[in-house]
């Protein structure tokens, strides 16, 4: 994060070409190098952007009880060896500006310096590195976005930007850049750049290259300042949603539930199909992530829960029923149960939630496509499945559903054991359902279809796999 520093510590700032975007009425006054910091200066522009963004995980990343638990405790246990590894993705700002160094005092940082601000994005001008926010911003005070033919305003000056333009592969590396994490062991935590550059969409093909900005920050027709003389231009959306949510009274809150909530209907498909056996029968069960950019889950897997439920029944018998819980109920330990996400493993190879005693990590998920066809020695198969075996009668009803938190209770609650974390927090973790997920299997509206595992014609229900990409 180079050059911010001196940045702020200069008294004035770029205003060349005066007068088109931001004029009067009403004035706009020029941003000295205070107000440039302060996201709230850009709403008297920028309304629409700044609404979204205060309710984004942006904006939160520095007040969320659970970033905070979670950091106190490591600082703790490790003697304060931690560091600014937390905070500098949290409050890189207030990083850069030596307000804090561990994000314990982050109370007595100005709130307009904490989360991750549109300074710390608009600023940036190269990424130098890969992970844990190798990120430079310019001391020039100039606001980088992805018009290719910024109009001029009083405001501030604008520059375009390859890393902040949604059609270029380069603004996938900004975003990557916090988006990447490797604890101080060596421990590849946060793959989800990674992830990505092994995909499908990690292409400048336009039929088939997408960057994050395509799912986190859909674009529609619109102005990107609210005053006189600007044209309709194609802008973003602010939100940024993901998985994470405000689990605190946070702005936009019923917003962002919706929001994640609909990325999350629409990531996965499954497919269901029941093989009747002598005595019992072969409940045959596949889910594809058609719509992620990159593994499901992502991200802090190490934390997130997704887990698939299975009721099966034979004259209203229950014959089996895999992952059924209440929302605030943890999962347990069921050997049953389908469960996706990352398991952090201690130097003695015992499971841990704490991301700074991890020495290895194991991985169950959903991969994304790759550019591979079967043959290939990178291909991947996307269309993954389950078996699980009944015995008992022939069935007439198999109900299936993918359930998923962005951070499993067991994780919050060790918090609050350790005194880190209030216990309210724990009961607004929501339990998502993805509807995509959502499979009903009945003879009556099953069809027949050849098992991908046995070649068989059995009785099917849900979404078949797509061809698989050329």
């Amino acid at each position: 994060m180079t050059g911010i520093k001196s940045a702020y510590l200069t008294t004035g700032l770029v205003t060349a070409g005066l007068g088109l975007a931001c004029q009067s009425p009403p004035a706009v006054q020029p941003l000295d190098a205070d107000s440039l910091q302060d996201p709230a200066a850009c709403r008297a522009c920028h309304p629409d952007h700044f609404r979204a963004f205060s309710g984004s995980m942006h904006a939160y990343a520095a007040e969320d009880p659970v970033f905070r638990a979670m950091n106190a405790k490591g600082q703790r246990e490790t003697g304060g060896a931690l560091g600014d590894f937390c905070v500098a993705c949290h409050a890189p700002v207030a990083v850069a500006l030596g307000l804090t160094t561990d994000g314990l005092n982050l109370d007595e940082v100005p709130a307009h310096l904490r989360g991750v601000t549109c300074a710390f994005c608009h600023l940036a001008d190269a990424i130098e590195g890969a992970h844990n926010n190798p990120v430079r911003m310019a001391d020039d005070g100039v606001m980088r976005g992805g018009l290719r033919d910024p109009l001029p305003n009083t405001a501030h000056a604008s520059k375009y930007s390859s890393l902040h333009d949604g059609s270029k592969l380069d603004s996938a590396a900004l975003c990557g850049s916090c988006h990447d994490v490797v604890t101080p062991a060596g421990v590849h935590l946060d793959q989800t750049f990674a992830e990505w550059k092994q995909t499908v969409y990690a292409t400048d093909d336009r039929q088939r290259g997408n960057s994050c900005v395509a799912c986190h920050m859909p674009g529609r027709d619109g102005v990107t300042a609210e005053v006189p003389g600007v044209s309709l231009r194609r802008v973003h959306d602010h939100a940024m949603p993901g998985v994470d949510v405000a689990l605190t009274d946070f702005p936009e809150r019923a917003a962002q539930l919706d929001a994640v909530q609909t990325l999350l209907d629409y990531s996965l498909i499954a497919e269901l199909c029941v093989i009747e056996q002598s005595g019992g029968a072969d409940i045959e069960l596949y889910l594809e992530n058609v719509a992620a950019g990159h593994a499901f889950p992502s991200g802090a897997a190490q934390d997130r829960q997704v887990w698939v439920e299975v009721v099966a029944k034979a004259g209203g018998r229950t014959l089996l029923e895999v992952g059924v819980v209440n929302d605030d109920e943890p999962l347990g330990k069921d050997p049953a149960l389908w469960l996706l996400g990352d398991v952090m493993y201690d130097e003695n190879d015992e499971p841990t939630h704490d991301f700074w005693d991890a020495r290895r990590v194991e991985r169950s998920f959903l991969p994304a496509p790759t550019p591979f066809r079967p043959g290939q020695p990178d291909y991947v198969n996307t269309h993954v499945p389950r078996r699980y075996r009944i015995v008992g009668p022939p069935l007439d009803l198999v109900t299936v559903r993918v359930r998923m938190r962005a951070m499993g209770l067991e994780v919050l609650r060790e918090l609050v054991v350790s005194g880190d974390l209030d216990p309210e927090v724990v009961s607004r973790m929501p339990t998502y359902t993805l509807a995509g997920s959502v499979l009903e299997w009945s003879p009556a509206t099953a069809d027949l279809r050849t098992s991908p595992l046995t070649g068989l014609m059995v009785p099917c229900v849900g979404v078949q796999a797509p061809p698989v990409a050329q």
